[in-house]
């Protein structure tokens, strides 16, 4: 024993006490340390699942109101033959022009004999082949879109000549795209015989 406790009247603990107040401690500290990594597990849960009372981001959108809406003109089916020279083939292909403004469906529908007869001249050229793929298929809506345009009185292409560009010669030279009055083209029926 030391003399200072001997001295002071305090008894040392008991070696048996020690270990107690040991343990007790590292007890209190390991529960600590779960309570903790606890917390930051259910923290970490919110941020990657989000609070269940609150909508997911791509969820607060505010709905689309009429206004905002796009303008849709279906146009009646086309049937073609195709340009398949082996074998007769058939289409039956009916589409739905999406445009971004009410005015612009106006103007579709005055010019709609111009309008079909650019699709029939385009589709008639088309080969059973090519309209079967998906590629195929984006190029024919992304063609419509353009001979739509055409038909309003819309240059046919974004190349026009630029006689200063390339040390004299004539190069194409590429000039912004005009903004089509067709957003996209969509296909309510494309059938193939």
């Amino acid at each position: 024993m030391s003399t200072a406790a001997v001295d002071a009247g305090i008894a040392p603990p008991a070696k048996g006490k020690k270990k107690l107040i040991l343990i007790a401690a590292a007890a209190l500290v390991l529960l600590a340390a779960i309570v903790a990594a606890l917390v930051l597990l259910k923290s970490r849960t919110d941020v990657e699942e989000g609070d269940p009372a609150e909508p997911p981001p791509s969820a607060q959108h505010e709905p689309m109101t009429a206004a905002q809406a796009p303008t849709y003109v279906p146009l009646e089916a086309f049937t073609i033959n195709l340009a398949d020279r082996e074998a007769d083939r058939y289409a039956q292909i009916a589409v739905v022009l999406e445009l971004d403004d009410a005015a612009h469906a106006e103007a579709i529908k005055a010019f709609m004999p111009a309008v079909r007869n650019n699709i029939l001249m385009l589709l008639a050229h088309k080969t059973a082949g090519e309209l079967m793929e998906r590629e195929g298929k984006r190029r024919l809506a992304q063609e419509i879109r353009v001979e739509t345009g055409r038909a309003l009185g819309m240059p046919a292409t974004n190349e026009s000549v630029d006689p200063a560009a390339d040390g004299g010669r004539r190069a194409p030279a590429r000039k912004p795209e005009p903004a089509l009055p067709v957003r996209a083209v969509h296909f309510a029926t494309f059938i193939i015989q």
